[in-house]
């Protein structure tokens, strides 16, 4: 892991090195959203349409967190506006150090590049649509050019965000519909080998620090998380994050989300559910997501009114679109595993490891502690594993 990470940072310091160069050709990934230009953006988003050029670029302000975002707009010729190009779009890059250390390591930026390139095209579900996705693999730096949905969704979502069964049910059919494709479509299970598994995946977030920062919040967690998950201590907590990695290891793979908090989720304009934030995508088991979203999304009393149900309506969805028939005793049972590296992914937001930026508001990340913890202690999860 040193090597890797020795040989994003010296190729970050002779990015540095070469100084503000304006770029003109895709070939060349911008190392900052000052660097695009004109000439550039005309290659990645005219590329379909004969005669359309890019006239002009427009930067919105920043906004970084685990990768560094930006709003732009662009303005096209009359060939560009005849043709309908996207006008405003929605970036995601990592040009900062830290953010290609992070997306670099856990393969975060791979990832999500390859779901919008090798996955996004034959899967029908509410994603944002992708224009440009590509990585450099000596670097990590990576861009990803989105349309823009602020104006065409009914909201995106938070903890605060009022979640309906009619709206879990839709997460549910999109979980679904993902999942499936895993099993019933041929270039989705070719292009399973294109990405880390779960288990890579968390490994190499561990050997970044995961860990470490898991230990330490575990501790600062004491009043949020159950007694039947603080009292098992902390290395009884890190022996059933390992081993339900483990036991996700063993059962059957499709491409997964891995990242299914209900801030990555938002209302579209026809009231469905949508899903974003595709950085954490990997080769894995459907249970993980399933039991991650129900675990976040809804409030505590509306979760143990509603959790079996929506389980039990996800399988019958897996099934009707092309994935297996599984019972509602199995799936329950993996959920019960999998909620602990749900739990992992916001105790170590709590705490995260010198190296991470910051990724979420504290109150937040109390919230979806609270939200996952009590669903573990409903759940049995401390005796999930015997």
């Amino acid at each position: 892991m040193s090597e890797v990470l020795e040989r994003i940072q010296t190729a970050y310091a002779a990015d540095q090195a070469r100084g503000f160069k304006k770029v003109t050709a895709v070939v060349d990934l911008p190392r900052s959203y000052e660097e695009l230009t004109e000439d550039w953006m005309t290659e990645a988003l005219c590329r379909d349409v004969p005669g359309a050029r890019v006239q002009s670029v427009n930067l919105g302000p920043p906004d970084n967190g685990s990768s560094n975002r930006r709003r732009i707009s662009v303005v096209y010729n009359a060939a560009g506006q005849a043709a309908g190009l996207p006008e405003q779009l929605f970036c995601k890059a990592s040009h900062d150090l830290a953010n290609r250390m992070v997306l670099g390591v856990s393969g975060g930026a791979k990832g999500e590049v390859n779901f919008y390139n090798l996955f996004r095209p034959h899967i029908e579900m509410e994603v944002p649509t992708s224009y440009f996705a590509a990585w450099n693999e000596v670097s990590c730096n990576s861009l990803i050019i989105l349309g823009d949905i602020t104006d065409s969704v009914e909201s995106f979502c938070d903890d605060k965000t009022p979640m309906s069964l009619e709206r879990a049910r839709s997460q549910m059919r999109l979980l679904a519909r993902l999942h499936a494709s895993g099993y019933a479509n041929a270039e989705v299970k070719t292009n399973l080998s294109q990405m880390p598994t779960w288990e890579e995946f968390y490994h190499r977030s561990c050997d970044f620090g995961l860990e470490s920062g898991i230990r330490k919040a575990f501790h600062e967690a004491r009043d949020i998380l159950p007694a039947s998950v603080y009292g098992m201590g902390e290395d009884g907590m890190w022996d059933c994050m390992l081993q339900s990695v483990a036991r996700h290891g063993t059962l059957p793979r499709t491409i997964t989300h891995g990242d299914v908090h209900l801030k990555n989720w938002y209302v579209a304009g026809n009231g469905e559910m949508g899903l974003s934030d595709w950085q954490c995508s990997n080769s894995g088991h459907w249970s993980r997501d399933l039991i991650y979203t129900i675990a976040t999304a809804l409030p505590i009393a509306d979760r143990r009114k509603w959790d079996r149900e929506l389980v039990a309506y996800y399988l019958d969805e897996l099934a009707s679109h092309g994935g297996p028939r599984v019972s509602l005793d199995e799936a329950w049972l993996h959920c019960r595993q999998q909620l602990w590296t749900a739990l992992s992914w916001w105790l170590v937001t709590l705490c995260p490891p010198e190296g991470l930026p910051d990724m979420q508001p504290r109150d937040t990340t109390i919230e979806f502690l609270t939200r996952i913890g009590t669903a573990m202690d409903d759940a049995g999860s401390a005796a999930a594993f015997g």
